[in-house]
């Protein structure tokens, strides 16, 4: 979370475009890439976009144990979810894979810190009640480190990261473009908050 201001969040329709785009954002200045697995694509891509180097891959939405066995398999470097379940959450535990899952509530949070986790994804962000929402529930979770994801954009992505808990921001905008186009934005994207 500390290795650049934004992650992008990646939907991979064909695998074959996952190691140019990954060249082009970790060229841009940003190495850790959320792959989520919202298409039949997504585990293939995770392969292949951890060819590039410097390249830091993960799965997104993980969501069952299933897919944590597999995207254990393909490599996945660390998992993303959109909510904290203790069954799922017990499986990447046991995998021993650095693990994001999505809070909302101080409910979710507290669950997560019985778990032993302090780094959440704040999610779906915009619409959890934004930025204020997240300064409400950080104050009490004095501990807890967050990653906005859900409805971020290049415009509001310094309000969030000038949040102190806030370590990074996951967003979709940086993968907009030709593959030029997506390695400028890149560049722009890690140069925020610094």
């Amino acid at each position: 979370m500390r290795t650049s201001p934004v992650i992008p969040v990646l939907v991979i329709h064909d695998a074959a475009q996952a190691r140019p785009l990954a060249e082009a954002l970790v060229a841009g200045g940003l190495k850790v890439l959320e792959v989520t697995l919202r298409t039949p694509a997504a585990l293939d891509a995770i392969r292949e976009m951890k060819q590039v180097p410097g390249a830091i891959v993960g799965a997104g939405t993980v969501v069952s144990t299933e897919q944590v066995a597999q995207v254990k398999e393909a490599g996945a470097e660390f998992i993303v979810s959109p909510g904290l379940s203790t069954k799922t959450g017990a499986a990447i535990l046991e995998a021993d894979i650095p693990w994001l899952p999505g809070v909302a509530t101080a409910g979710d949070i507290m669950r997560g810190l019985d778990l032993g986790l302090g780094h959440f994804k704040f999610f779906p962000a915009e619409t959890s009640g934004g930025v204020k929402a997240l300064k409400a529930l950080a104050a009490p979770f004095y501990q807890c480190k967050f990653c906005p994801t859900g409805g971020i954009t290049e415009a509001s992505a310094p309000d969030w990261l000038a949040i102190g808990p806030v370590l990074c921001v996951g967003g979709s905008w940086v993968t907009e473009g030709t593959l030029p186009e997506i390695e400028a934005r890149a560049r722009a994207a890690a140069s925020l908050g610094r």
